[in-house]
């Protein structure tokens, strides 16, 4: 049995607020903890009134403090967003905290719109240097050398463990050449896994930090007592999805079982398209999908993304989940 984890963007549900989006991850955490996933990761996504996680550090002190054993990491920190610095003290914070049970991902997109770009006092161009900026991330949570003049304090020597996380060939070429963990975003972006999974396990060149390519397929779960249910609860991700695309993004929907008949055509080819990395039905259905993603991608770990309405029926989909792959 392959290790699997938890990614969660603490999704703000239509009629609630972020409180109790935070508080909904903290019991999802816990509760993913008693199952045994592996890690918990939150991503950082700005001006999305569906999304709670922002301040992703912060949301991440708040499950560290809540759990004791799972990891917590970042799926991840948009970089070109901060500078290096402050992200290896900000984790080398947690890792203060929280030990050893720290991971942080690296992404190179905005995590929002041309408009939060320049909120964010982000450059056009600050992408360019994220190479640059990784290597001095990794720099930074290193042992200190002697007489180095910039230390991350708390941070240095922490070595936190980075992945670089993406959805295209960019991040997989870079993961490959500097010998890093890679997590694919195939939950919402599927288009090119294939294409970047060859160009990771070819190039890749080993490291201190991984020996061998370690791959992380994010895939999508909705699962139920019935293939019904599971239908109905994917409708809340459906609607979000079509929302974003329509750029009209909001809280979680509730669900709505219509949702496929009053959807445009161009609207529902791209929310398949989207969500086509998914497993949702019963265990037994969740079982096999699983099983079939495993078979065609053979990663080292997964990463399951269920974005449902009701908390309760967002814990149930875990349980389920982890019994079909504690199954496999």
């Amino acid at each position: 049995m392959i290790p699997f984890s938890v990614l969660d963007l603490a999704p703000i549900a239509e009629g609630g607020d972020a409180a109790q989006a935070l508080a909904a991850s903290a019991e999802l955490a816990a509760h993913a903890e008693a199952e045994g996933y592996a890690r918990f990761w939150m991503a950082e996504h700005h001006n999305m009134t569906g999304v709670a996680s922002a301040a992703t550090a912060v949301a991440l002190s708040h499950i560290g403090a809540k759990t004791t054993r799972i990891r917590i990491g970042a799926g991840g920190v948009m970089l070109p967003n901060h500078s290096p610095l402050a992200v290896a003290e900000q984790f080398g914070t947690l890792h203060a905290l929280y030990g050893d049970r720290v991971d942080l991902g690296l992404g190179r997109a905005p995590g929002g719109d041309m408009a939060t770009l320049r909120a964010l006092r982000r450059g056009q161009t600050a992408n360019d240097r994220f190479p640059q900026d990784v290597q001095e991330l990794l720099h930074l949570l290193a042992p200190a050398e002697p007489g180095q003049a910039i230390r991350a304090v708390p941070g240095s020597g922490s070595r936190v463990p980075l992945w670089i996380l993406g959805s295209s060939l960019y991040g997989a070429q870079l993961a490959a050449h500097l010998g890093l963990p890679y997590a694919f975003a195939s939950h919402f972006a599927p288009g090119a896994l294939g294409a970047a999974l060859d160009v990771y396990r070819q190039s890749f060149t080993p490291s201190e930090s991984a020996e061998a390519p370690r791959f992380m397929l994010a895939v999508n779960v909705f699962a139920a007592e019935t293939a019904e249910e599971a239908r109905y609860l994917r409708s809340s991700a459906e609607q979000a999805f079509a929302n974003l695309v329509s750029g009209h993004p909001g809280p979680l929907p509730r669900p709505d079982g219509d949702f496929e008949r009053k959807a445009a055509p161009e609207v529902l080819s791209s929310v398949r398209k989207a969500l086509s990395v998914s497993a949702t039905g019963s265990k037994e259905e969740v079982h096999d999908q699983l099983a079939a993603l495993i078979a065609r991608y053979r990663p080292e770990e997964l990463i399951l993304s269920s974005s449902i309405h009701d908390p309760a029926a967002r814990k149930r989909s875990f349980s389920i989940a982890a019994e079909a792959l504690r199954s496999l």
